[in-house]
């Protein structure tokens, strides 16, 4: 039995035809922009994300501000006339007026909690940067 050396189809072309350098170079940069555009686009999600969260705090922020008042007029208004009846006036308002500053630093610790977990930081970007410099010094060595 013979072996028949079979021989390439002159028809047929290769998947990927021998480039010039200024092509791989052109096909690199698209590359590069592509990439940079996905990781501002990755970027401009993760700030977003941090926004509405920091939206959360300053609604907390300002809802504390806005109860503590209209609760704090009427508070002190009704507990300062009921404490009038065991003690004198000033005494009376100034019991409630101390209530009320402790509730408002309740609110106060909340929000800065609140604050605190805020990253304004865009990590998942910040990695895939890495990750991007990484293989660039990768490729060109």
């Amino acid at each position: 039995m013979a072996v028949v050396e079979s021989q390439p189809d002159p028809t047929i072309e290769p998947r990927q035809p021998d480039r010039s350098l200024s092509e791989l170079v052109s096909d690199m940069t698209s590359d590069l922009s592509t990439l940079m555009r996905k990781e501002v686009e990755l970027a401009r999600e993760e700030i977003k994300e941090e926004v509405a969260k920091a939206r959360t705090a300053g609604v907390s922020f300002g809802g504390a501000a806005v109860a503590g008042l209209l609760t704090g007029v009427a508070l002190v208004l009704t507990l300062g006339y009921t404490l009038d009846i065991f003690m004198p006036a000033w005494a009376a308002f100034l019991v409630v007026t101390l209530v009320l500053g402790a509730v408002a630093a309740a609110f106060a610790t909340k929000g800065k909690r609140e604050v605190q977990e805020l990253n304004p930081k865009p990590e998942q970007t910040i990695e895939t940067l890495k990750e991007d410099a990484q293989w660039l010094s990768e490729r060109r060595s």
